[in-house]
C-alpha cells in the first residue's frame, strides 16, 4: 500500500517540457487563474506570433523582388508583425478579446492582400486557418467559434467570386504571382502545423496532470480506507453502513505515556509515536489486519469482515507482533514504555461518516468491551475477552486471569494470550 507520507512528498510526473524561452513566450500578456482560459489564449499567443513570423517572410520577399513597387503589400505586412507583438498584451480586456482580434485582422487583411495581388497568388488559402479559430475560444465558446468560422467562410466565398485573378498592385507581375502563391502555400503548412502542434503538446500535458492527479487521489483514498470500502465509496453513492457478526477488535495504549512526555520537547514526542505507529501500519498491513483510528497514543484495528476465525487469528498475530515490535523501541526520555493491548470479538457496525473529511470507523458493544480489554488489561500483555478465546483457542496460548471487573457489564472472565507453548 502507498504510504500516506510517500504520497504527500512524491514528486510529480514530468510533464511534457518545452524550452522555458517558448514557455515564457506562450504566457506573455495572460492574467487568467482559470487553466481552460489560459490555455486557449496561449493559443491565441502561438497564432499571433506565427502570424508576425509570416508577415516578416513577406515583407522580406517583396522587399527583395520590388519594395518600392510592393509598399502597400508591406504596409499589410508591417501591421501584422506589429499586432503579433501587441496582442499577447490585450488578454486583460478579457478572455476572448485576443481571439477576435486576430479573426477579425485576419479576415480584413486576407480580404485586402487578395484583392492587391489577385487570386492567381492563392492568398486566400490562408482563410482554411478559419477552422483553427476553435483553439482560441474553446468548444465552451461554440457559439462564438460558429459565429466567427461563419464571417470567414463568407469572407472567402466573396473574395473568390469577385476578387480579381491578376489583382490591382501588380497585374502584368506573374512570376510575383507565383511566388507568392508557394510562400502561401507553405506559410499555411507551417502555421496550421504550429498551431496543431502546440494544442497536441497541452493536451498532454493536462491529460499528465490529470492522470497524476487521478492516482494521487486513488492512492489516498486507499490510505484513508480499506480497499473494499474505498470501491464501493467509488462506484454508488448509497450509504456504507454495514452490520458484522463478529468482527475481532484490538485497542493498544502505552503505559504511562502521559507522565513520560512531561516536560519532554514536542518535536521527541512526536519523533517517538511517528515511529512507533509507522512500525505497527507496516505490522497491520503484513497481517492482513485493517487499521481503524489513532487516538493520542492509542491505536485501533480490526479484522475478520470476511472470516470471524480467520480475523481473530490475524488480529491475534498482530497484536503479539506490536508487543515484540515495543519491546524493541527506545525509551521515551527516561522511561521505557510497556504496550497495554485489548482483544474482543462480537457484533459491531462500521460505515463511512463525515463530508469534508470523511473517515471509516466501528462502532457497537464488540468495540466497548475491546477497549475495556485494554484499559483494564495489563502492561507487557495481550488482554482478551472469553469470547475471543474461545474462537481462537487452537491458535494461541491463554493463561486464565479470573474475573475482571467490566464498567458495563460486571464480572467477566478474560485472559492473557501468548503464542502457543509459551503460557
Amino acid at each position: 500500500m502507498t504510504q500516506l507520507r510517500e504520497l504527500v512528498r512524491r514528486a510529480p510526473k514530468r510533464r511534457p517540457v518545452l524550452p522555458g524561452w517558448f514557455e515564457r513566450l506562450a504566457s506573455a500578456g495572460i492574467v487568467s487563474k482559470d487553466p481552460q482560459v489560459i490555455r486557449r489564449q496561449r493559443c491565441a499567443n502561438i497564432a499571433a506570433y506565427a502570424g508576425a513570423i509570416s508577415g516578416l517572410s513577406y515583407i522580406l520577399l517583396t522587399c527583395l523582388h520590388d519594395m518600392r513597387g510592393l509598399w502597400p503589400l508591406n504596409i499589410h505586412n508591417a501591421l501584422l508583425v506589429l499586432g503579433g507583438l501587441v496582442l499577447p498584451f490585450c488578454h486583460r480586456f478579457g478572455p476572448n478579446v485576443v481571439g477576435l482580434a486576430i479573426v477579425g485582422i485576419f479576415g480584413i487583411g486576407q480580404i485586402y492582400v487578395t484583392w492587391l495581388l489577385g487570386t492567381d497568388s492563392n492568398l486566400h488559402v490562408f482563410f482554411v486557418l478559419a477552422g483553427a479559430s476553435l483553439f482560441f475560444f474553446g468548444i465552451e465558446n461554440w457559439k462564438l467559434f460558429a459565429g466567427a468560422l461563419l464571417c470567414l467562410m463568407i469572407a472567402l466565398l466573396g473574395t473568390i467570386n469577385l476578387a480579381p485573378e491578376a489583382g490591382l498592385l501588380v497585374v502584368g507581375d506573374l512570376p510575383l504571382r507565383v511566388m507568392i502563391s508557394n510562400q502561401t502555400v507553405i506559410s499555411v503548412a507551417v502555421i496550421y502545423a504550429a498551431l496543431i502542434f502546440y494544442a497536441i503538446w497541452l493536451v498532454e500535458r493536462a491529460e499528465t496532470d490529470l492522470v497524476a492527479e487521478h492516482e494521487r487521489s486513488e492512492a489516498l483514498i486507499a490510505t484513508v480506507l480499506p480497499a473494499a470500502i474505498a470501491a464501493r465509496l467509488k462506484t454508488s453513492d448509497a450509504r456504507i453502513a454495514d452490520g458484522i457478526d463478529n468482527l475481532s477488535i484490538l485497542f493498544a495504549d502505552l503505559a504511562g505515556f502521559t507522565a513520560a512526555t512531561h516536560d519532554l520537547p514536542a518535536d521527541r514526542v512526536v519523533s517517538f509515536l511517528d515511529a512507533l505507529v509507522r512500525s505497527f501500519d507496516a505490522l497491520a498491513e503484513q497481517h492482513g489486519v485493517e487499521k481503524i483510528k489513532t487516538i493520542g497514543d492509542s491505536y485501533m484495528a480490526v479484522a475478520g469482515f470476511d472470516s470471524a476465525a480467520a480475523g481473530a487469528a490475524a488480529i491475534g498475530r498482530f497484536a503479539l507482533a506490536i508487543m515484540e515490535m515495543n519491546a524493541r523501541q527506545a525509551p521515551l526520555g527516561a522511561r521505557k514504555l510497556e504496550l497495554r493491548v485489548g482483544i474482543h470479538c462480537g457484533p459491531a457496525v462500521a460505515g463511512v461518516i463525515g463530508d469534508t473529511r470523511f473517515s471509516y470507523d466501528v462502532w457497537g458493544d464488540g468495540v466497548n468491551v475491546a477497549s475495556r480489554m485494554e484499559s483494564q488489561g495489563v502492561p507487557g500483555r495481550v488482554h482478551v475477552s472469553e469470547a475471543y478465546r474461545a474462537l481462537t483457542a487452537n491458535v494461541f496460548a491463554f493463561e486464565e486471569r479470573g474475573f475482571t471487573d467490566i464498567k458495563g457489564i460486571g464480572p467477566t472472565r478474560t485472559y492473557l494470550m501468548a503464542p502457543r507453548g509459551e503460557a
